[in-house]
C-alpha cells in the first residue's frame, strides 16, 4: 500500500514544470484576500477582553465586523458537518442509538440560543481568561446548536431511504462498510445535506444578534460582529445604521453565495444519480477548471482521497458487520445505562435548580405559555407547508428554467429576517395590530425555507424513469399528486418540516419579543417568558422555560414526529 501511495506522489513530481497561467493568477488572488480577511478576523478576535474594544456604529468599522462574523459562522459550520457526520450515521446504522438520538436532536434544535448561551458563557470564559475568544466561542457554540440539527436529520433521512439496488451493487463489488460509506451513502446525502447546509448558514444569520449581543443578568457583552452592530443600531434607534446593515449584508450573502454555495451545488449535481446531469453556471467553477496548477493539484488531491477511502486499515476497524452493535447485547446495555443516568442526572439538576423555588401555579402557566407558542408554530408550519410545496415541486422539475428564481429563494433564505424586525414593529405600532397574532409570521420567516429546500432536493432525486412514466400515462391534476408527487417528497417534506418547526421553536426568543429603542412588543409564550428571564439573569426561571419547552418537544414527537418518521421509514426504506 505504501509503494502505491509514493507511486502516485512521484506521478506529480513534474508538477514544478507547470507554468501558472493568468486563471491560477485570478486564483491564487482570490484565495490570498480571503485568507487575509480571515486571518485578520481572528487577530481582531483574540485581543485581551479589558481592552477597551466596543462596537460603535460607524461605517468604515462595519466591514471588519461582518468578516469576524463571517468567521465565526464558517467555524460553526465545519463542525456542524463533522457532527453530522458522526451522529448522523450513527443514528442511521444502529437502531438503539437511533432510537435515543433522533428525539434528543429534535429536542436539542428546540432549546433556545439563549439558553445554550447562558449555560456555556461562564466555560468558555474561564477557557480562555482574559481573552475575547471566551466570548466568541460561545457565539461560535450557540450558532453551531442553530446550524446543525437540520443537517444532521437531513444526513439520516438519506441514509436510511438509500434504494435497495444501489446497496446491492456496492455488495456485489464486495465493498466494505467504510468503502460503501464513501462510495454510496455519503455521496447519496450530498444534495440534500448541501441545502440544508445553505439553509443553515440562514439559521445562524438569524441568532447571531442574540449571539454577539450577550445580556445575561446585569452582564452585558457586545462581542465584535454585525450581530452587535445591529443591536446597538436597534437600541439607539439608528435607522441609517439598520440601512447600512442590510447593504453590508446584501453583498457579503451575495458573495459567498457566488463564492461558495453556488460553485457547490453545481458540483452537487452530479450525485443527482437519478436524474440527467444538467450543468449550472459558475464562474468559479469555470476558473478552477481552467487553472493548470489547480486541475494538477486537484488530481493529486484525488490520488489521496483514493488511498482514504479504499484503505484496508480504515476497511477492518470500521467494518459494520466485524462489530455488529444491533446484536452486542453488553454494548446495548452500557448505552442504556448511560441514557438513564443523563436523564436521572437532568431529573436531579430540574428537581434542585428550580422545582424548589418556583411555585405551582409559575410551573402551570409556562406550560399554558408553551401552548401560546406551539399553536403559533404549527399554524404557520402548515400555511407554509401549502405555500411552498407545489414552489419546490415546480422549482425541482424544472431546474433547466429556474436558476434565477433558485439563487433568489438562496439569497432570502439566507438574509437574516431579524434585520427587518425594526421595520416590523413600526408597521405593527403604525396599523394598531395585535402583535399576538403578527410575531407567528416573525418566528416562521427564517426558518420556512427548510420546508422549500428540502422539497427542491426531494423532486430533484425523484427517478427519471418514474417521471417518464407518469408522462406516458398522461397522469394530471390531483390524482398525479396523490399517486407519485407526494409519496415521492415525503421523506425530503418530514425533514424540511421537522427542522422548520425546531427552528420556530428556537425563533421564538426573538420574535416573541421585539424592540425599537426602549419601546418593546411582547407577546404571550415561552420564547419571550425565557428572553425575559435571560436579561433579568432569573437562571430558574430560565431553567424551568427550557426545561418546559422540552417537555413540549418531546410531548410532539411522540404523538407526531415519531409516528411520522415510522411511517416514512417503513414506506420509503429500502434495506
Amino acid at each position: 500500500m505504501m509503494q502505491n501511495f509514493f507511486s502516485k506522489i512521484n506521478s506529480f513530481a513534474h508538477i514544478k514544470k507547470i507554468i501558472p497561467n493568468i486563471w491560477d493568477i485570478i486564483i491564487f488572488f482570490l484565495f490570498f484576500c480571503i485568507a487575509f480577511a480571515y486571518l485578520k478576523a481572528w487577530n481582531d478576535m483574540n485581543i485581551p477582553i479589558n481592552m477597551k474594544h466596543t462596537v460603535v456604529l460607524k461605517i468604515n468599522n462595519l466591514f471588519d465586523y461582518t468578516i469576524q462574523t463571517v468567521l465565526r459562522m464558517f467555524i460553526a459550520l465545519f463542525f456542524s458537518f463533522i457532527f453530522t457526520f458522526i451522529f448522523g450515521t450513527l443514528a442511521a446504522k444502529y437502531t438503539s442509538i437511533g432510537k435515543i438520538l433522533i428525539p434528543l436532536i429534535d429536542i436539542l434544535q428546540s432549546v433556545p440560543v439563549l439558553g445554550y448561551l447562558s449555560i456555556t458563557i461562564s466555560g468558555f470564559m474561564f477557557l480562555f481568561p482574559n481573552s475575547m475568544l471566551g466570548p466568541s466561542f460561545a457565539a461560535i457554540f450557540a450558532v453551531f446548536t442553530s446550524q446543525v440539527w437540520n443537517m444532521t436529520l437531513s444526513f439520516y433521512q438519506s441514509l436510511i431511504t438509500i434504494p435497495a439496488e444501489l446497496i446491492e451493487v456496492t455488495k456485489l463489488y464486495q465493498l466494505s462498510s467504510w468503502q460503501r460509506f464513501w462510495k454510496l451513502e455519503v455521496p447519496f446525502s450530498i444534495p440534500g445535506l448541501i441545502w440544508n447546509s445553505m439553509i443553515s448558514m440562514s439559521g445562524g444569520w438569524f441568532f447571531i444578534v442574540a449571539a454577539e449581543a450577550i445580556s445575561i443578568g446585569n452582564q452585558n457583552i457586545l462581542i465584535p460582529g454585525i450581530g452587535s452592530y445591529i443591536a446597538l443600531a436597534i437600541e439607539k434607534k439608528n435607522i441609517s445604521a439598520i440601512i447600512f446593515a442590510i447593504l453590508d449584508m446584501s453583498i457579503i450573502i451575495f458573495l459567498y453565495n457566488k463564492l461558495l454555495f453556488q460553485p457547490i451545488i453545481a458540483w452537487s449535481q452530479k450525485f443527482y444519480t437519478n436524474t440527467r446531469y444538467i450543468k449550472s453556471n459558475s464562474w468559479i467553477i469555470e476558473i478552477l477548471q481552467r487553472g493548470k496548477v489547480f486541475q494538477y493539484l486537484f488530481d493529486f488531491m484525488r490520488n489521496i482521497l483514493d488511498i482514504f477511502i479504499n484503505n484496508n486499515l480504515c476497511s477492518k476497524i470500521f467494518n459494520i458487520n466485524t462489530i455488529n452493535i444491533k446484536k452486542t447485547y453488553l454494548i446495548t446495555f452500557f448505552w442504556y445505562f448511560f441514557i438513564f443516568l443523563i436523564l436521572f442526572k437532568i431529573v436531579n439538576i430540574f428537581y434542585n435548580s428550580f422545582l424548589l423555588k418556583v411555585s405551582l401555579n409559575t410551573f402551570f402557566y409556562v406550560i399554558e405559555l408553551g401552548f401560546f407558542t406551539a399553536i403559533r408554530v404549527f399554524s404557520l408550519i402548515i400555511i407554509c407547508s401549502f405555500i411552498w410545496v407545489p414552489i419546490g415541486v415546480w422549482i425541482g422539475l424544472h431546474p433547466k428554467n429556474t436558476n434565477t428564481i433558485q439563487i433568489v429563494a438562496q439569497f432570502l433564505a439566507s438574509f437574516p429576517a431579524n434585520l427587518f424586525f425594526p421595520f416590523a414593529f413600526l408597521i405593527i405600532i403604525h396599523f394598531n395590530l395585535n402583535f399576538e397574532i403578527w410575531c407567528a409570521p416573525l418566528m416562521i420567516f427564517g426558518t420556512q425555507w427548510y420546508i422549500l429546500f428540502n422539497i427542491i432536493s426531494g423532486t430533484k432525486s425523484i427517478p427519471k424513469e418514474l417521471k417518464l412514466v407518469v408522462k406516458n400515462i398522461h397522469l394530471k391534476g390531483w390524482l398525479k399528486w396523490k399517486r407519485f408527487l407526494i409519496p415521492a417528497i415525503f421523506p425530503s417534506l418530514i425533514t424540511g418540516v421537522i427542522t422548520s418547526a425546531g427552528g420556530a421553536w428556537n425563533a421564538s426568543i426573538v420574535a416573541e419579543i421585539i424592540n425599537w429603542g426602549n419601546q418593546k412588543l411582547i407577546a404571550h409564550g415561552l420564547g419571550s417568558y425565557i428572553t425575559i428571564n435571560t436579561i433579568k439573569g432569573n437562571f430558574s426561571n430560565i431553567k424551568l422555560g427550557i426545561f418546559i419547552m422540552c417537555i413540549w418537544i418531546i410531548f410532539i414527537n411522540i404523538i407526531l414526529w415519531k409516528p411520522l418518521y415510522k411511517y416514512t421509514k417503513s414506506r420509503f426504506t429500502t434495506e
